[in-house]
């Protein structure tokens, strides 16, 4: 008999539990999202090998002994808070292991190429027959259905194929022009986040029905829905958008600008703000002129702006600017490398960056997640997981059968 019981974490989810059969990024970043919020998260892992992100370095977690562990800082970054179980889905014995977790399980997040876990026996409609109320969330590249479903997709591949690296990068006529990439996956993370989503909307629907549900999520659908302003740019006026560097492409002025000692960036985002800056920067008559009175009109004549906010910006020193503009309310910052972030006296208040125990490297650092309930607060004492860490202690909660790796 298999014992239903969880084990005992907080947090608004710590009542459900996720069998996790993700690897890479857009999967686990949703199931790690999911183990923030409390859920018992079991990552199922290939014996000997485990998620392909664990390989994915360097840099490697230092082991205590002052060498590294295994553990890659991509895998690090998206498997906290669950537990590994190392199991071969491709055995008889494995696949009756994951078909007896499910039973007992109210989510299941998998990733692999279509109609590969329907080969094994583990698909949403083999699973939902050992349990009806299963929420089963599947993410591919192309999604369940359509003439690219079987295609292998990778983040980069979908970022150019969807549109975005289209309308990223300098413009053209400009040193460095050319498409570009952002610089995290970000549609990976994106679709864990729609994954997330998507769990969560079955889970409360699945409390007033009691039904279970499949969820069917495509890196490109994903891709294609985040073009947002971008796309309905083109759909109202059929123009199609270019890459315009950092410059945005419906308000102004918005960009990086350079300061005598260092760049920065400006959002201005209304006319009560512009009308700000110009005094600022000494300048009142701009806000008065046709020219830039108004947010079309700054649109329409962003060349001559840029100009002549260039020439001033170039006599101010970038701290006393910032400063002077925070001061007055007008969006701006510093462009700060990844260490300026987390010593920033925001970031480091807020505590986004955490260190956890880790079983072979003593601490490794977490950047936490940044939700934050009064209620019910987050506790972040997992680590990620060594592979396999948890098979035994899984087992034996769950009175399952000893399986060979």
């Amino acid at each position: 008999m298999i014992h239903e019981t969880k084990t005992h974490r907080r947090g608004p989810l710590s009542h459900v539990r996720v069998l996790d059969l993700s690897r890479i990024m857009a999967g686990p970043w949703a199931t790690q999202i999911l183990a923030d919020l409390g859920a018992d998260v079991i990552k199922i892992e290939r014996p000997g090998a485990g998620d392909d992100t664990r390989a994915w370095g360097p840099p490697f977690l230092q082991g205590t002994d002052g060498k590294p562990t295994k553990e890659a800082g991509y895998y690090l970054s998206v498997n906290r808070g669950k537990r590994s179980m190392a199991l071969d889905i491709s055995t008889p014995e494995g696949q009756e292991t994951v078909r007896q977790l499910a039973a007992i399980s109210d989510v299941v997040v998998e990733n692999y190429k279509v109609g590969t876990l329907s080969k094994y026996g583990l698909d949403y409609p083999a699973l939902k027959a050992v349990n009806p109320r299963l929420i089963y969330a599947s993410v591919t590249g192309f999604g369940q259905s359509g003439p690219r479903k079987t295609a292998a997709a990778y983040d980069f591949a979908i970022q150019a194929m969807g549109g975005l690296m289209s309308i990223t990068g300098e413009r053209d006529g400009m040193p460095g022009a050319g498409p570009q990439k952002v610089g995290i996956p970000i549609v990976d993370l994106m679709t864990g986040m729609y994954a997330t989503v998507g769990v969560l909307a079955a889970l409360t629907r699945r409390a007033e029905t009691g039904q279970g549900e499949y969820i069917d999520l495509a890196m490109l659908d994903v891709q294609t829905a985040i073009l947002s302003n971008q796309a309905m740019n083109w759909a109202l006026s059929g123009n199609t958008p270019k890459r315009g560097g950092n410059r945005h492409p419906n308000i102004q002025p918005q960009d990086v600008f350079s300061c005598a000692d260092g760049d920065f960036v400006l959002a201005v985002g209304n006319d009560g703000q512009f009308g700000k800056l110009a005094e600022i920067l000494g300048c009142p008559e701009w806000s008065a002129d046709e020219r830039f009175a108004t947010n079309p009109a700054r649109v329409r004549n962003h060349g001559t702006l840029d100009g002549l906010l260039k020439a001033t910006f170039a006599n101010w020193k970038r701290a006393d600017l910032i400063s002077s503009l925070d001061a007055a309310g007008v969006p701006c910052a510093p462009i700060n490398s990844i260490p300026e972030v987390f010593s920033d006296p925001q970031v480091e208040h807020r505590k986004m960056l955490r260190d956890l125990p880790h079983p072979t490297g003593g601490i490794v650092k977490q950047v936490v997640s940044p939700l934050n309930f009064r209620n019910e607060p987050l506790v972040f004492d997992r680590p990620p997981p060594l592979l396999g860490e948890h098979t035994d202690q899984i087992l034996k909660e769950l009175a399952l059968a000893a399986v060979p790796e």
